[in-house]
């Protein structure tokens, strides 16, 4: 898939609903998918959550799971993506969290993680991915990055 248009599409002909849950974009995802006319049969809602207490009071992200993993790490962003599914009305959530800027090697590095609720079992996949450039350059990298993963992570849920 090229585009959000496409992305949007799609969750449309397999009648998902999507939920995103955003630490590093920021709600650039939402509001990448925001600006497709008739969004709204597909996006349900999206949370942003910066802090750990954002992600435990929003989402249900343990704070055992931030303190053992790192507040940017794939457990947190699986964990975020299940939140996100349970806290809303959708079949499918997209989440994130990583650094965007940084003086350190996390520079650039953002965690993925999908879920999906299929026949009544929830299913979550997650990856770790390395973007270069400045901070908004990472941020829009990540968004789209996410958007344009969907038919993957879907694929790979149903097949797993």
């Amino acid at each position: 898939m090229r585009s959000v248009e496409h992305v949007v599409d799609f969750l449309k002909s397999h009648q998902l609903s999507v939920a995103t849950a955003e630490s590093c974009t920021s709600g650039l995802i939402a509001a990448k998918i925001g600006d497709i006319p008739g969004c709204g049969a597909v996006f349900e809602r999206g949370y942003v959550v910066y802090s750990p207490e954002a992600k435990n009071d929003c989402l249900g992200v343990s704070f055992d799971t931030i303190e053992e993993y790192g507040l940017t790490s794939e457990p947190v962003a699986r964990e975020m993506a299940l939140g996100a599914l349970r806290h809303s009305g959708s079949n499918m959530a997209i989440a994130n969290t990583g650094v965007a800027q940084a003086d350190s090697e996390l520079d650039g590095v953002v965690c993925f993680a999908c879920a999906l609720l299929i026949d009544g079992c929830e299913k979550v996949t997650s990856e770790t991915v390395k973007f270069d450039g400045s901070r908004n350059e990472v941020r829009e990298a990540a968004a789209m990055y996410a958007l344009l993963q969907i038919p993957q992570y879907f694929d790979s849920l149903v097949r797993s």
